[in-house]
């Protein structure tokens, strides 16, 4: 049963299970002897970071103002990596930054001497690419031909530049342990020579290891027997998805029925290309609480933008669809909240959070001035 209390749209938090993927995670970290910390582009809602920090998380930041967040609100320096510097925000980075890994050689060299020059701690990095990924869809694909994320091994002597004490790679999306298997077969094969020089590896994210049949026992015996290795290594992941896998979901309202050459679509108070972008840019069909399996009661979902393909579809319901009827889209907060625009001038949907007592809080709501003052 849905609380009446919830506005409409509405992305939902839930606190149980956001809770057992953060001690599952956890485990693995300290079965593995590893590092996982938090990647801020798949979920950066602050005002849950409190439960991170209980289960003692760090973070990681590609953004100046991801980093900033990362000091103010999870408590720690941020793991920073930006495909690209400027002389104007690189100073800001290491004011945030405990390590700060770099795209590029050309980067390295512009930007490397301010961090020795400030004789701090940061520790620097380079991102590598190994030229091989099992992501099909190349919007997510960082290793796909001519992909400008990451140094290729040919532009690699057989040492690092000083300065360098760490090396990231980051080749998987929604990904298996078996997946990274192979990916660090070929990252060993291409760059091995450099894994006794540095201090650190962080092997990025796609790690789903909180999704229903991944096999994490596999995860922590591939950590370990890479470790054994290279025991003066560090070795960091940073998932994104993994921590708000299946924690929570988008409410939304049925606000019109249309129906156009026996295509019938219900028409939602919240987008697809504004709110749930993912689901047309990978693309997938998500999930819709209660829809059914068999042709009955078909209609296909459209959006409340003025985009043209601003829909999905098709899904079939136990009985017709009225207006009033919600629709509720499954987990929807890895990525959503994050990505959510205000395209078209339609306001994001809430944030509400369920705690384990089922007492609900809404976080946010947004109005006519969050949307103005986007255009200052």
């Amino acid at each position: 049963m849905i609380d009446n209390n919830i506005p409409s749209p509405c992305y939902v938090i839930e606190e149980s299970p956001l809770r057992r993927n953060l001690a599952l995670i956890k485990s693995v970290a300290e079965s593995a002897e590893i590092e996982i910390i938090l990647a801020f582009k798949a979920f950066a809602l602050w005002k849950t970071f409190p439960l991170f920090r209980e289960y003692g998380f760090r973070s990681t930041a590609s953004s100046v103002n991801e980093a900033r967040l990362a000091l103010e609100e999870m408590g720690s320096l941020a793991h920073t990596y930006s495909p690209a510097y400027t002389e104007e925000n690189f100073p800001v980075f290491m004011r945030y930054s405990s390590h700060i890994t770099f795209n590029s050689l050309s980067q390295f060299d512009r930007f490397y001497p301010s961090v020795r020059s400030a004789g701090n701690n940061i520790s620097c990095g380079l991102r590598i690419n190994p030229e091989y990924s099992v992501v099909a869809t190349d919007l997510y694909n960082p290793c796909s031909p001519g992909s400008r994320m990451g140094i290729v091994e040919s532009l690699l002597g057989d040492s690092l530049p000083d300065g360098v004490e760490g090396l990231h790679f980051h080749t998987l999306c929604e990904s298996s342990s078996y997946d990274l298997e192979k990916t660090l077969a070929v990252v060993e094969q291409r760059f091995g020579r450099f894994l006794r020089q540095i201090k650190w590896l962080n092997m990025g994210g796609g790690h789903l290891m909180t999704n229903k049949g991944y096999d994490t026992e596999h995860l922590i015996t591939l950590l370990k027997s890479f470790k054994a290795k290279y025991p003066s290594l560090k070795v960091l992941l940073e998932p994104g998805s993994a921590f708000t896998w299946q924690t929570g979901y988008l409410l939304t309202t049925v606000v019109d029925i249309v129906e156009n050459r026996g295509v019938r679509t219900a028409i939602i108070d919240a987008s697809f290309s504004c709110h749930l972008p993912d689901c047309l840019e990978m693309p997938y069909k998500p999930v819709i609480r209660g829809a059914k399996s068999n042709k009955e009661n078909v209609y296909r979902i459209g959006g409340c933008s003025c985009l043209s393909g601003d829909f999905m579809g098709d899904w079939s319901f136990e009985r017709p669809l009225r207006i009033g009827d919600k629709i509720i889209f499954e987990d929807m907060i890895h990525y959503t909240t994050v990505k959510t625009t205000m395209f078209n001038g339609i306001p994001h949907p809430s944030i509400a959070f369920i705690s384990e007592d089922g007492a609900l809080e809404i976080l946010r709501t947004y109005t006519y001035e969050d949307y103005k003052n986007r255009m200052d």
